[in-house]
């Protein structure tokens, strides 16, 4: 398992993800009893739920992922803990900036958040690019996850390949938001990246035809990183 796990980033978004089927509203003890699964499974890091700007009805305690939510689990010292920010969080009229420091207040030292990913739409990139090099200022590490990459078109995904080159970002996702992607398609679209990008790569599959992990274990045979 650590020859086939060299250099490769197993990340865990169960809580998060699957939190659109129970308003993130998971009980302390199942969270741990998680924690430890995913420490057994050698998953790298957990993306425990998100940070949404607003609450529109009951939510979770995963849909907001708050600093002191996350200190009164019992989380390994080997977890990476991860969040998630939705685009269009940063798209609103108080602008990216008033947005991601009502998100993060603290810096990276104080928190017990490690790595933020950003979920966007194409027209959603330069706020959360943006706001992404705020957080590396910070010192928070930062990833960008672009969704429903199989509707983009060439030039679009070159487009975000050239834009997260010039980032600071630590890596770049693109996801199957619909579970529509071919292994061709993965194919496809990791080589449009490459042309401008050569920063980490990382893939989130879904499994809408049965492809979700063929289509990653072809984006590691292509060169993803982070699974």
């Amino acid at each position: 398992m650590n020859v086939m796990k060299e250099n490769i980033i197993l990340l865990d978004c169960t809580l998060r993800d699957g939190g659109y089927y129970n308003a993130w509203d998971f009980s302390p003890e199942l969270i741990n009893q998680y924690l430890v699964a995913v420490k057994a499974a050698q998953v790298d890091v957990v993306e425990l739920g998100f940070r949404f700007l607003k609450n529109e009805g009951f939510k979770g305690p995963c849909a907001f992922t708050t600093d002191e939510f996350v200190r009164s689990l019992d989380i390994s010292s080997d977890l990476t803990i991860g969040v998630m920010v939705n685009g269009a969080d940063l798209c609103t009229e108080i602008g990216w900036q008033v947005a991601i420091e009502h998100l993060f207040p603290e810096p990276s030292n104080t928190t017990p958040v490690d790595l933020v990913r950003f979920a966007c739409h194409f027209h959603e990139l330069p706020n959360a690019l943006s706001a992404a090099e705020w957080l590396v200022d910070r010192g928070y590490r930062v990833g960008l996850n672009l969704m429903q990459i199989a509707d983009r078109t060439q030039a679009e995904v070159e487009e975000l390949g050239k834009l997260a080159s010039e980032s600071s970002i630590e890596v770049l996702y693109f996801a199957d938001s619909m579970g529509s992607m071919t292994l061709d398609d993965t194919v496809r679209i990791i080589g449009l990246l490459r042309m401008y990008y050569s920063g980490p790569l990382g893939i989130h599959t879904h499994d809408n035809m049965r492809l979700a992990l063929a289509n990653t274990l072809r984006a590691q045979v292509e060169g993803a990183t982070w699974l």
